[in-house]
Parts: structure tokens; sequence; C-alpha cells
């Protein structure tokens, strides 16, 4: 389709196709460059927001629009932005849910103009400019802080299937660490139910820690473009405050498997022929420029923590072994042990993070984690022996490490401050120090005589230890 006419648009739309928009430009236009945004103007309050992925030829490019394209025709007038979708940020944003253009959609006031935006495209951090910390970022959880700690500017994504606990982990660290470190938290809620967004919201308003937040939220029934591209407008938002208020952020996204999923929605409308088990071929070089921006630089961090669906809890699966490669600590939830109300349903076995080294820990932390894992790993060989024959049939020895295995997975477990409403069980935060002295205490025999209950669901041995008082 030529142009409308000699004194029509520069630009203007010729074809749509779902959520992609093909733009032909005036012979005597500069092809925008890609990545770049495009202002499409139809008949609704505001323009199209679309932003480039191919150049097709001399005169066209191939855009992705980042709301719904019903409506839109062949002829609409489309002006390039001359820079990438930029989302607003700073203080005007905390407290704030706004989706992938910035705009808010809590209902709230309209942001006022002149609000600094920045681009949610940019490089990594050079790596002279980049902060390599190996300090701990306690969580307050035991399982997490005691087997898989977490590092300060640092990287780290929870694995596991469907209905095992992520969102609710991830709720909880939003509470405890910013209400442990009084920093700044960004949430990046790609391909959230609704319901989620606002048990979300609400959660935060009634913890008194949505002052310091800001939620950046590309929903289940939006566009594929929006889903793709929330993850990087809540690293945008979270970059300022670490390069220019020269904060440390928690960065939480929920969920970056549904980042791949809109990828891959993306790829396809785009026409790209398929790879790997019917991924895009961009894969690693997507999931890449979203992961080496979390980085750190000096006197300030991005640490992110990251929920992952993994697809029939199948771990060999491309995306989520892409994902792990650029992780510093993996929590791999555990179907098994959700079905035993075994909350977090944290696998002992299968987490693991960098800073677990006796140089970076302290001896007593690591040793202690190593022993329990090898007391867990031991009770899982034995498992299958006790199905069979019953318990009756083990030496001594692996009798008494079976009955400190089971009372050392119940005392990793601890009832949340975000389900209090839903459990009727105050939540509990325990440090590392009363973490590694309840462990030690069941790994010498102090519980062995205890019931198995007593260790369920509590803090700190002492709690354990008074519940068993209670118990008689």
């Amino acid at each position: 389709m030529e142009s409308p006419g000699a004194t029509g648009p520069k630009a203007w739309v010729v074809a749509a196709r779902g959520s992609v928009v093909d733009v032909r430009f005036a012979a005597d236009v500069p092809l925008p460059a890609l990545s770049e945004a495009l202002s499409i103007h139809w008949d609704r309050e505001r323009p199209l927001i679309a932003e480039v992925q191919q150049h097709l030829d001399a005169r066209t490019v191939r855009a992705v629009a980042l709301e719904g394209t019903g409506g839109l025709k062949r002829g609409m007038a489309v002006t390039p932005q001359g820079r990438p979708i930029t989302v607003p940020v700073g203080e005007a944003v905390l407290g704030r849910l706004i989706n992938v253009l910035g705009e808010p959609v809590d209902h709230g006031p309209p942001f006022p103009h002149g609000l600094p935006r920045a681009p949610i495209h940019r490089s990594a951090p050079p790596l002279d400019r980049q902060d390599r910390s190996t300090e701990m970022f306690l969580s307050g959880i035991k399982v997490v802080d005691l087997l898989a700690p977490l590092v300060k500017g640092g990287k780290a994504a929870m694995f596991g299937g469907a209905g095992v606990g992520k969102t609710v982990l991830i709720m909880e660290l939003i509470r405890s660490t910013v209400e442990r470190y009084s920093g700044i938290s960004v949430f990046g809620g790609i391909g959230e139910r609704s319901r989620e967004g606002h048990e979300l919201l609400l959660e935060l308003r009634q913890s008194g820690v949505l002052s310091r937040t800001c939620l950046v939220f590309g929903q289940m029934n939006e566009s594929p473009g929006a889903r793709w591209r929330a993850g990087l407008a809540a690293l945008a938002v979270a970059e300022h405050f670490r390069d220019r208020a020269h904060e440390s952020v928690l960065l939480l996204i929920d969920n970056v498997y549904r980042f791949v999923q809109a990828g891959g929605e993306v790829s396809g409308l785009l026409g790209r022929l398929p790879s790997r088990v019917g991924y895009q071929p961009t894969l690693a070089s997507e999931i890449a420029d979203l992961e080496e921006r979390i980085a750190s630089v000096a006197g300030a961090a991005i640490t992110s923590i990251q929920a992952v669906y993994v697809p029939a809890d199948d771990f060999t699966d491309p995306a989520v072994a892409e994902i792990f490669s650029h992780l510093d600590s993996s929590i791999v939830l555990s179907r098994d042990m959700a079905s035993e109300g075994m909350y977090p349903a944290v696998d002992p076995l299968a987490s693991s993070s960098i800073l677990l080294d006796p140089r970076l820990v302290g001896e007593l932390h690591y040793r202690t984690a190593q022993d329990v894992r090898g007391m867990i790993a031991h009770y899982r060989e034995l498992q299958e022996i006790i199905a069979l024959l019953g318990i009756e049939e083990l030496s001594a020895t692996d009798r008494t490490v079976v009955t400190r295995a089971r009372r050392i997975l119940r005392f990793l477990t601890q009832p949340f401050l975000v389900t209090t409403a839903f459990t009727g069980k105050e939540g509990r935060s325990v440090g590392l120090a009363d973490t590694i002295a309840g462990c030690r205490a069941i790994l010498d025999g102090e519980a062995d005589g205890w019931s198995e209950s007593s260790c369920y669901m509590v803090g700190d041995i002492a709690e354990a230890r008074a519940k068993e008082t209670a118990l008689g």
C-alpha cells in the first residue's frame, strides 16, 4: 500500500496480524532503529505504542504492539518517537502500580508532568564498574538462609511447578526484606493473574511496606508485547534507584518463565522458525538481556529474586536450564514436600548457592549445612527400605538417622507472616544464628525423644522445646 497522499502522513500502517504491525515510511524518511518506539494514531484517547523489531525492506518495519490491536486499520498515521519505550522513575513511582508503558493502573492520581523517565532498553554496567559482593542477604527463612543463602547484589530464583508455593515465598521475601533492610522493592509481575496482583497489592498495603515498593505489571490478559517487556520496565525503575539515588534495591520478578512464553509468542508472530522444543531461536539472548543488567555497582546493589515456573516439573526444559546458568542461588521447590505439608516446600538437596563456602559463610554454617544435607540424603536412601520392610529392619545407626532427619525436615518449615490470615499461625522470621543452633541441636540428638510435631512450624529451637514441654 502506498502513501495516502503527498500531504498525508510520513509513516502509516500497512498490515496488522495480532500484535504485529507493519509500518511503511515515506521514501524521504529514515527508518527508525530496532527497539525504537512508534506511536500509532487511531480513534482512541491516546496513541497505540509499538516497538520496532525488524526492518523488512528499505521502507518497511515490523513492530510489536504493547496493547491490543482491535480496531487498528490500514493507513493510520504513525509517528516514530526517536527513542525506546520509557517508564517514569524516582520517588513518585513508590507505592504505585504501573503498566509496561509507565501508566498508573491502581486507580490513583495520574503522575505529574515533567516526571523523569528512563528507557526500558539499556546496556549492563561495564565490568570495571560492577561490584562483586559476597555479603549474605538474610531473608529470615530458615531453609533458604541455611542451605541456599542469597547474595546481596546477586540473582536467586525459585523453581517449581504449579501450586508449590512460589508466589507465597516471593510475598514473604518482600515483606521480610523490606522490614529488615528498609530498602526499596520493585516487583515485576509478568503474566500475573489479576487476582494475584490484587492480593499482592492488598498484602503490601496492610503490612505497611507499599510506600517503599513499586509494582510493574504485564497481566495475563494483556498482549504478548506487554508481558514480554514488563520485566525490562521493572528493571529500568530499579536501575534508576541504583544509579541515581545510590540505593540498594530488591527486584522481584514473578514469573520469568512467562517472560520466555511471551517472547515465544512474539517470535512466532514475527515469523521466526522455532528452535529446540518449540522455543524461540533467540531464547538465550532474551534471557541474557534481562539477567545481565541485574548487577551491583559501588555503593548500591540490585538483589534479584525470581520465580520460575517449571513446565511439567521438567528441570531439563531448555528455558529452565538457560535461566539456571545466570544464577547465584537456586531454590528448588518440591511437589512431594508440598503434598506432605512441608512449607516452604524447598528441596534441601536440589537447592544450592555459590555463597555456601566455608571461606564466605564461616566453618560452622558450612559444616551444619553439609551435615543437614548428608543426613537428609541418607534418610531418602533409606525410605525405599522402610516402605518395603519397615523401620524395624534398619540398624540402630540408620534408625537414628531417620529420627533426626525427620525432625530436621520439620524444623526447616516455618509459618509465614503473609499466611497468618489463612493458617491462624503467627508468622516467624528467624535469624541465621538461631537456625544454625537449632539444626545443630537436632543433629546432636537433643530432639531424639521429642514428638515430631514439636519441631513442625516453629521458629527457633527454644520454641520447639517449649512446644514439646507443653505436649508433656
